[in-house]
């Protein structure tokens, strides 16, 4: 049986990623409940996406705090009183830093396959724009346990998607995006199934729900 997880949602745009998040949940495929979104802009549509499903949405803007650790001490401050599980990435372009209860438990979909094309200032249309001024023939996306670097982490789930002769930035996101949309909810539910054990740098996928998961300390 899956634990109901709940999710704090970390954002700095237009919140499509909630949106699929909290599709899958309305759907019975995400054994979740998000209970707060966080946005590191005050205008960021995420916000207003969040509150149309009724949910918790708080702006804790960048620019407001002159170090990285007191945004990040902001941010933790706000999922202080939420019985957070996983804190989920989406779309968010600052290092998060998690309060010690937290780490090991924040997920990130990233759009390439790590670790080529990831790092500080890899987000968004940039990482296309990169994958195109390579002339590679594969891109994709990345599900990963986030650590203390960008794009960093032990990678859960990857989905290639072909990078096409005639591709632009637009096309090619539009295909990721689409892979992001199945195999993001996908590695939630099986850490949700405890289905997910850390090996080192490694994770693996077990086959049927175990009574103890992650190696390093995912389960309470």
């Amino acid at each position: 049986m899956a634990r109901i997880l709940n999710l704090a949602v970390l954002l700095s745009g237009s919140g499509r990623t909630l949106e699929n998040l909290q599709q899958a949940i309305n759907a019975g495929r995400l054994s979740a409940r998000i209970v707060v979104v966080v946005s590191s802009k005050r205008q960021a549509y995420g916000l207003e996406r969040a509150r149309q499903h009724g949910l918790d949405a708080v702006a804790v803007p960048r620019r407001d705090y002159s170090t990285p650790q007191a945004f990040n001490a902001a941010i933790n401050a706000v999922l202080a009183p939420y019985a957070v599980d996983l804190v989920v990435l989406a779309g968010f372009l600052s290092l998060y830093e998690p309060p010690p209860a937290l780490v090991g438990r924040v997920l990130n979909v990233h759009p390439a396959l790590l670790p080529a094309f990831g790092g500080q200032g890899f987000y968004g249309d940039r990482v296309h724009q990169a994958v195109l001024d390579a002339g590679v023939k594969l891109s994709g996306c990345t599900v990963h346990f986030a650590d203390a670097a960008y794009d960093h982490g032990p990678i859960i789930a990857q989905v290639a998607v072909p990078v096409e002769d005639d591709d632009t930035v637009a096309t090619l996101a539009a295909r990721v995006f689409a892979a992001e949309c199945q195999v993001y909810p996908q590695a939630i539910q099986w850490l949700a199934e405890d289905r997910l054990c850390i090996e080192g740098p490694r994770v693996r996928v077990l086959p049927t729900p175990a009574a103890s998961v992650l190696s390093q300390g995912m389960s309470r």
